[in-house]
């Protein structure tokens, strides 16, 4: 088993919830949910180079904000990649290249192990598919067998129950994060103060959604992302973004991805979110802006 003498590298979408329904906790503390998840082509990157000695480091705009030990969910799922694997694996150094806010709500540290998974798989042992990984993906958090697929789907239960999204046009939006992390277990512990009384049912889901108008105008009605209000009334910051972006004619529908604290505006086309993203890098150049598409 040798190592490939160039570096490799894979990509690791944020993760955004178009939707997120949350029930009580239940005997064990879990929350069930319902979620229409989608993924971004902005995130971070996973790279491979071989080495003399096993290594694992961080870089980016966020690099030096995250762990680089064992706490890190790179360093994690590679361990468990070892186990399942079994044997002596060749030294290696992971470098990640950390592009995505923290504690932001776009699933950052499982969309990173779900890539370092396939890389690694890719790099060391061809022969295991996506389902062989999905397994260890999932027991590294809630969102992990959803990050390893990485496209578009439903997540229920506690999140390991997947399954497909209807069918969705191509989405143009912003990402906004106001540099203000928002830590998803107290946003949850503040969330059961008020459990929607509707909990994680799921929503009626469309079978066919042609433009991002329809899209926006289904989740406005039929949705709703329960953490939104507890995470807004922790960090008001949230609020701001929310309330800014609202006021902006580009802005189809605007929501908050995940327990926060990034929110997001669809938006008609590429030129609109392009527009929007400008302007928002405008007014406010302290916040994290990216346009993308969602898909």
């Amino acid at each position: 088993m040798r190592l490939p003498n160039s570096v490799l590298a894979a990509f690791a979408p944020a993760k955004v919830n178009l939707f997120l329904h949350v029930g009580g906790p239940d005997a064990e503390g879990y929350h069930p949910i319902s979620s229409l998840m989608v993924f971004a082509d902005v995130g971070d990157q996973i790279a491979i180079q071989p080495s003399d000695a096993p290594g694992f480091e961080t870089s980016g705009p966020f690099g030096g904000a995250i762990p680089a030990d064992g706490d890190n969910l790179v360093v994690r799922a590679a361990r468990a990649f070892h186990a399942r694997l079994g044997g002596p694996v060749p030294p290696y150094r992971l470098i990640l290249d950390k592009r995505l806010p923290i504690a932001a709500g776009l699933g950052g540290g499982s969309s990173d192990a779900g890539a370092a998974l396939k890389l690694l798989r890719d790099v060391l042992a061809p022969g295991l598919s996506d389902d062989d990984l999905e397994p260890l993906a999932a027991s590294l958090g809630a969102d992990g067998a959803a990050c390893l697929r990485a496209r578009a789907l439903m997540a229920e239960g506690r999140g390991e129950l997947l399954s497909p999204a209807p069918a969705l046009p191509e989405l143009n939006a912003v990402l906004v994060n106001p540099g203000a992390p928002s830590p998803t277990g107290a946003v949850y512990r503040a969330y059961d103060a008020a459990v929607h009384p509707d909990g994680a049912e799921r929503p009626f889901l469309p079978s066919n959604l042609e433009s991002a108008e329809e899209v926006a105008a289904w989740l406005a009605v039929a949705t709703r992302n329960d953490l939104e209000a507890p995470a807004v009334a922790l960090e008001p910051r949230i609020g701001e973004v929310l309330d800014l972006l609202r006021e902006e004619p580009e802005s189809l529908l605007v929501r908050m991805s995940g327990s926060g604290a990034t929110c997001f505006a669809l938006c008609a086309g590429d030129i609109e979110a392009e527009t929007l993203a400008e302007r928002l890098e405008t007014m406010r150049p302290d916040w994290w802006v990216r346009r993308c598409r969602l898909s």
